[in-house]
């Protein structure tokens, strides 16, 4: 009895860990896409910055990380299911982070849209991976839940942005607070290098058996699939290709209308995480009023985002994903209506369940979809080619507001297009097959020898 509940307080500190440094990491992600909404307003009206900044250079700026994130969401796809969860996860925080602390020494528009771009290099890789290493790890019944938690951390990250332009912008300038995006390299990098391990499902994919066994030792997670052949050996967790080769043979049809859900889910949510306090500044909210809807949106998406998980837990992603969408278009069309404070805000925070929780719950739906050594890929696929919606959504708020559309007529294009996000959810066929292998616990003669422990991605506490 001892044993078994030390090996379930391992498995559960293991859990924490990865949970908790995986949503870190994508409170960063989502600190920077917020931070350049919040400044955005201060380029438009202010040459001296980075140069004379127009609405349409604005969303063009906006646009330039999201190519980034899709190139670098993409090539993690390649490499992720190949390499590994952990490498790529560590080297996207490092990578991000210079990327964040060269974007706030540039003095050109040129210079500030290639440097987005190449933070989002990092940003691509560090999303299309984090999915796949926190379903692996998540226990059973909660899978949904843990990536909820986990990519709560976009929301929460654009909340915190938001929250930071209130207290310290005029203080710190747009400089300081892509500074603060910087962080990770000194925080965040040096404790994931020595408390997240590597994926125990993924190593026995690849045949890592040593080290699969070693991190089990050390972590308490099981071994998917452990049934000794007669040569002592174990078969892999996931049969057929791997990476994006198995992902289009095994997956293509549901895999296309995964990525446009996606696509179509990021519109919403970088139209609207871009453009909202300009939109607000407009309709004659002052700049921090205007600030304050983007505050509100992204806490009523993590709050969504968390009790959608939940339900999904129970009956299921697609019908909750379904409905989500459809709160967001509805919500998203209220906003045109005259009402009081109290009430717009409320609708706003409805608008972040329907948006950017909607895309928190995709991203659960997405990685708990694919068997595990095609999922690293199919994450990276939602979050790369999603990213074309990203990339729509800054230039589409840009081109709408630089052709003189009314306000009120900016959100029915929006709610439009989370219609559209419903339509192709009900799209999405069941899985097929099983994505991992039954886990049954170590036998003593397979356990591995605790000199191969450091080797495997995790450092003996």
């Amino acid at each position: 009895m001892t044993t078994d509940s030390n090996l379930d307080a391992r498995r559960h500190r293991t859990v924490v860990w990865v949970v908790a440094l995986a949503t870190v990491g994508l409170i960063f992600d989502g600190y920077d896409l917020v931070v350049y909404g919040t400044v955005v307003s201060k380029f438009l009206r202010d040459a001296s910055q980075i140069g004379t900044v127009t609405p349409a250079t604005a969303g063009a700026l906006g646009s330039y990380a999201l190519v980034g994130v899709l190139v670098g969401a993409l090539l993690a796809g390649s490499v992720g299911d190949i390499l590994g969860r952990r490498k790529v996860m560590l080297f996207s925080y490092a990578w991000f982070s210079f990327g964040m602390g060269l974007t706030a020494m540039t003095t050109t528009t040129t210079m500030f849209g290639l440097m987005r771009f190449v933070t989002g290099l990092g940003v691509g890789a560090l999303v299309a991976t984090t999915g796949a290493l926190v379903s692996e790890y998540a226990p059973k019944g909660r899978k949904n839940l843990c990536n909820a938690i986990t990519y709560s951390g976009v929301p929460l990250g654009s909340l915190l942005a938001a929250m930071l332009a209130i207290l310290w912008l005029q203080h710190v300038g747009w400089r300081g607070m892509f500074w603060i995006g910087a962080l990770p390299f000194v925080t965040l990098l040096p404790l994931a290098y020595f408390k997240m391990p590597e994926s125990v499902a993924w190593l026995v994919s690849r045949g890592r058996l040593d080290e699969a066994r070693a991190i089990s030792q050390q972590t308490g997670v099981e071994i998917p699939g452990i049934m000794p052949s007669a040569a002592g050996g174990v078969p892999p967790a996931s049969a057929g290709k791997a990476g994006f080769a198995g992902l289009f043979v095994s997956y293509l049809f549901p895999t296309l209308i995964l990525g446009l859900m996606s696509a179509t889910g990021l519109v919403l949510v970088y139209s609207l995480n871009t453009w909202l306090p300009e939109l607000m500044l407009r309709a004659g909210f002052n700049a921090r009023g205007s600030l304050s809807f983007l505050l509100v949106l992204n806490g009523g998406a993590v709050i969504g985002a968390l009790a959608g998980s939940r339900v999904a837990d129970t009956f299921g992603p697609k019908p909750v994903v379904a409905a989500c969408f459809l709160i967001g278009s509805i919500s998203i069309s209220l906003l045109t209506l005259k009402v009081p404070l109290g009430v717009l805000l409320t609708v706003v925070a409805i608008v972040g369940l329907g948006t950017s929780g909607t895309q928190t719950l995709i991203y659960g739906f997405v990685a708990n979809y694919y068997r595990t050594n095609v999922r690293g890929a199919g994450v990276a696929w939602c979050a790369g080619f999603g990213r074309l919606g990203g990339v729509v959504g800054p230039l589409l708020g840009g081109l709408l507001i630089s052709i003189g559309l009314a306000l009120d007529s900016i959100f029915y294009i929006l709610a439009a297009v989370g219609i559209l996000g419903v339509l192709l959810t009900l799209l999405v066929p069941s899985a097929r097959g099983p994505r991992e292998l039954p886990s049954t616990s170590i036998e003593p003669s397979l356990r591995a020898k605790p000199g191969k422990l450091a080797s495997s991605g995790i450092k003996k506490s």
